[in-house]
């Protein structure tokens, strides 16, 4: 179940029209690609899709599951959305509220296990092992945990474990005991974890996130194990991290390549033609195919369809499609959404944080070093 519907404001103007999970990636991706692509992989073909906000966005990237393999007349994939009718109708106020909702559908479904994902996060790792793992030891629960920067552990779940027992669970605090985070992989023990679920919702108006009540009850319980990931995991929850990802992406060694042979990104083809470079100099980046280059781009990655005039200068940003860079334009350090133009002898970012400019702009101004265009 991939828990897909929230808001994601941390993007900022990223997600103002679209779902999180359908913001664009790496040229020609999206951000859910990683976990449908993570699960086809795994061999899992029953997956189903909890949609709400801009859930157009993402259901017409979806379509009917055929790059992941879900395209089947028997299981493949489900899209569940809010809706009307009965005691559970209406809309998510959370991930826990989310799977509240559904609990009658994951009962009659009887799954052996039920694996919960988050779609705003890069990595690679075989569900089939933390699954097999959650069964043989018997838990309710199977959090996979990741140790993540100690400056960046109170944006998570914050955990203390003892022989992969899971302790202690703290949502988000303010003052972090450790730096060792859940990272939004979970395997539940349907039966049991429902049940506690439904307790708590008769306790509450409003369940809330996973984290709020749910993971707190099985760990206290005594319930809830760990499964450490020590592979790359990045959170792309927020504009500088989204970016960040991207710079992974054009080192010279990438931590996340998207080219592994055994385990490559799957996506819907974009139907785009062959890139091209005409005279222009490109250094430490992606193309992806549509896109025309005769200016000079470096340490970026550029989504189908966009366009760097010559005497244009691209440098450290992520330009998604059909993005038009004029002559004598300079972008540094952005991230430019959809469809806009940048006119010629305009300066978009700088050397300090990230600007941001929204889709369909026609951007006549300059654009200051971490600024946003257009304000909100």
């Amino acid at each position: 179940m991939v828990l897909a519907g929230g808001q994601g404001g941390r993007l900022e103007l990223l997600t103002e029209q679209r779902a999180k999970p359908a913001v664009p990636f790496a040229g020609d991706h999206r951000l859910v690609d990683v976990v449908l692509s993570n699960c086809r992989h795994a061999g899992m073909d029953d997956v189903w899709v909890l949609e709400q906000y801009n859930p157009v966005s993402l259901a017409s990237h979806l379509a009917n599951g055929r790059p992941w393999d879900l395209d089947r007349s028997t299981g493949g994939l489900l899209l569940l959305h809010p809706r009307q009718g009965g005691d559970r109708g209406g809309w998510h106020t959370g991930t826990a509220d989310a799977l509240w909702r559904h609990a009658d559908l994951v009962r009659k479904h009887a799954p052996d296990a039920l694996v919960l994902l988050s779609a705003d996060a890069l990595y690679r790792i075989d569900y089939r092992e933390v699954v097999r793992e959650h069964l043989d030891s018997g838990a309710v629960l199977t959090a996979v945990t990741t140790e993540v920067e100690p400056d960046d552990a109170g944006r998570y779940g914050v955990v203390q474990v003892s022989d992969g027992r899971i302790t202690e669970y703290a949502l988000k605090p303010d003052e972090p005991a450790g730096n060792l985070v859940t990272n939004e992989v979970f395997v539940l023990d349907p039966g049991p974890a429902l049940d506690v679920l439904e307790r708590l919702g008769e306790q509450t108006d409003d369940l809330q996130d996973l984290g709020h009540g749910l993971l707190p009850a099985l760990v206290e319980a005594g319930q809830a194990r760990e499964h450490r990931f020590r592979g790359y995991w990045r959170d792309v929850g927020t504009v500088d991290a989204y970016w960040a990802a991207h710079q992974d992406l054009v080192s010279d060694e990438p931590p996340f390549p998207l080219e592994q042979p055994d385990w490559p990104l799957l996506t819907r083809p974009a139907g785009h033609g062959p890139a091209r470079v005409r005279g222009g100099s490109v250094v430490s980046s992606l193309l992806s195919a549509g896109s025309d280059v005769a200016g000079s781009v470096e340490r970026s990655v550029l989504s189908p369809g966009v366009v760097v005039e010559a005497g244009a200068v691209v440098r450290g940003s992520v330009l998604l499609h059909n993005v038009v860079v004029r002559a004598g334009a300079t972008v540094q350090r952005a991230v430019v959404d959809a469809g806009t133009e940048i006119c010629a002898g305009v300066r978009v970012g700088g050397a300090d944080g990230i600007a941001l400019v929204g889709s369909g702009q026609c951007l006549t101004e300059d654009v200051p070093a971490g600024g946003r265009f257009p304000t909100r």
